[in-house]
């Protein structure tokens, strides 16, 4: 039962500090996901003592586990007109280099704890055997797919990143794959469609299906092998890609380590070339500077 249904469900028995909290949230919810108890009791005129009390009258271990349930509710609703609402009264007059930081921190912490080893592992593998490799991702998480791009197609031949096309080249781009192959789909609140369809395409059609994703109620999850969390949940104008770029950097990592020697074969083979056509500046007698 989500949160709003809990404060319906009891409404009938909360005390009047506590009916003002719940018709609060059940009307700011937007909003109160980003107070902490004491603001919150503030904007509703009880104390802080009274809003954690609320939070365990629901059922919640504490303030935080019912603050984190109004968040998962907005985390994709949000326009980008709240989002940055949402940022003044988060922030204010805060330090707010420190403070998003020291958030984009959490949300590795958080990563760490939170993804599954086992779909990590079994993603590398998949990666590893298949016979193409595609990668999807929309709006602000094409830079990831162009990240996650640019060091698999030097490591694997069969690579295609596609970003950023009309509904109809996504079908163009993806109407062979097989289930020799595997898709990498990427996306975060606010889901994208276009990556709820592709990857349900790819799934009918037998390959390999992983998300990353930043939540396992994301859309994504149902339709996948595998799936990465890497929380993303900074409710902003712009999206935390922190911890999916740490993520996506740990899954580099590990393809070479599964591949071994033939990448470094390759990257052998790639040095020679850069070298060949001046690709990278280079160290060069008596002018002090480096590479």
């Amino acid at each position: 039962m989500n949160l709003l249904s809990l404060i319906n469900e009891r409404m009938s028995g909360f005390s009047k500090g506590q009916k003002l909290i719940a018709v609060f949230i059940t009307e700011h919810y937007d909003k109160a996901a980003f107070m902490t108890a004491s603001k919150l009791g503030a904007t509703v005129g009880v104390s802080e003592s009274t809003v954690v009390r609320f939070a365990t009258e629901l059922g919640y271990d504490g303030y935080p586990k019912m603050q984190k349930a109004m968040q998962e509710m907005i985390r994709d609703k949000l326009t980008s007109i709240q989002r940055i609402e949402v940022t003044k009264n988060r922030f204010g007059n805060e330090d707010i280099l420190s403070s998003v930081l020291n958030q984009d921190i959490e949300k590795i912490r958080r990563t760490i704890e939170e993804t599954s080893k086992e779909d990590f592992r079994n993603s590398v593998k998949a990666i590893a055997g298949a016979g193409t490799i595609y990668i999807f991702a929309v709006r602000s998480s094409a830079a990831l797919a162009s990240f996650l791009g640019y060091y698999y197609s030097l490591i694997f031949k069969n690579v295609k990143v596609i970003s950023n096309y009309g509904e109809t080249e996504i079908y163009e781009q993806l109407f062979r794959i097989s289930e020799d192959d595997v898709i990498i789909g990427i996306s975060f609140p606010r889901y994208s469609n276009a990556a709820i369809k592709a990857m349900s395409f790819a799934k009918r059609r037998g390959a390999k299906v992983i998300a990353l994703t930043d939540s396992m109620t994301s859309p994504l999850c149902s339709l996948s092998d595998y799936v990465l969390i890497a929380k993303s949940d900074m409710a902003s104008v712009v999206d935390s890609l922190v911890a999916p770029l740490s993520m996506i950097n740990a899954l580099i990592v590990a393809t070479v380590i599964e591949l071994d020697g033939a990448v470094e074969k390759t990257f052998t083979n790639l040095e020679m070339i850069w070298q060949e056509y001046d690709v990278y500046r280079n160290n060069r007698e008596g002018d002090g500077i480096g590479q």
